[in-house]
């Protein structure tokens, strides 16, 4: 791993990043604008929003993470940067992790921005602490990160890029547990969900909010970092060095 290479990379990327104003726009005002949208839905519900609003900031950013990234690195792929990047003596390894940390970067940024509007402007409530929510919400920010990156080489255009959306995450986040709990799935979709990464990352977000850190916490911890690690080694398969 060389470091400066990697570093160069990902202050590359956060430099196209910044001059992409909608893309920011994107990233820091949708998700605190969605939760702002339940809110104002669940208005006369309050403790339905009570029991979803906390989980939701830890969701949101990994939407929205999934679909900036896969887009990006797209744009990456099809406009021939990254072949031109591979054509170069850069390892894939420094090139992935260039990427990973200029939008783990950004990942931070929508957390702590769509946790502090949840909590300090709209009113949500946990027993657990909010930092834990906050810091949560990044590390599901980067599971999306890391899938988008993944994905992103299996789309040839933006629109199949958006697509992955409902394929990829929405069964994903429906099986979780958002809607019912698990236990109370058909059985069949029970052993489904226990092999989605998202359940474990809503299923942490949920015992954080209830102030529940026992032990199995720490098994849906594992199970995200491991995905987030997993997506990004998958990712590195399907960068394809050329020769000059």
């Amino acid at each position: 791993m060389n470091v400066t290479a990697t570093f160069a990379t990902a202050a590359r990327v956060l430099s196209q990043l910044r001059r992409d104003r909608r893309t920011l726009a994107m990233v820091f005002l949708v998700a605190p604008a969605l939760l702002a949208l339940f809110k104002a839905i669940f208005n006369d519900q309050p403790q339905t929003f009570e029991r979803v609003g906390a989980p939701m900031i830890g969701l949101f950013p990994l939407i929205m993470m999934f679909l900036i990234t896969s887009i990006a690195m797209l744009r990456e792929r099809t406009t021939g940067t990254l072949e031109r990047l591979m054509s170069l003596p850069l390892a894939k390894l420094d090139l992935l992790l260039g990427y990973a940390l200029a939008f783990a970067a950004l990942a931070a940024a929508q957390g702590g921005i769509t946790g502090a509007v949840g909590f300090g402007t709209l009113g949500v409530n946990a027993a657990g602490p909010a930092w834990a929510v906050v810091l949560l919400a990044i590390t599901n920010a980067l599971l999306g990160m890391a899938l988008g990156l993944f994905f992103s080489a299996f789309a040839t255009t933006e629109f199949q890029a958006v697509q992955f959306m409902p394929v990829v995450l929405f069964p994903q986040i429906l099986l979780a547990g958002l809607l019912i709990p698990r236990t109370r799935m058909p059985h069949a979709l029970e052993i489904v969900s226990d092999a989605l990464p998202v359940s474990y990352a809503y299923d942490a977000l949920v015992k954080i909010t209830a102030d529940n850190t026992g032990s199995w916490l720490w098994l849906d911890l594992l199970v995200v970092a491991g995905s987030i690690v997993l997506a990004l080694a998958l990712g590195a398969t399907t960068l394809r060095r050329r020769t000059a």
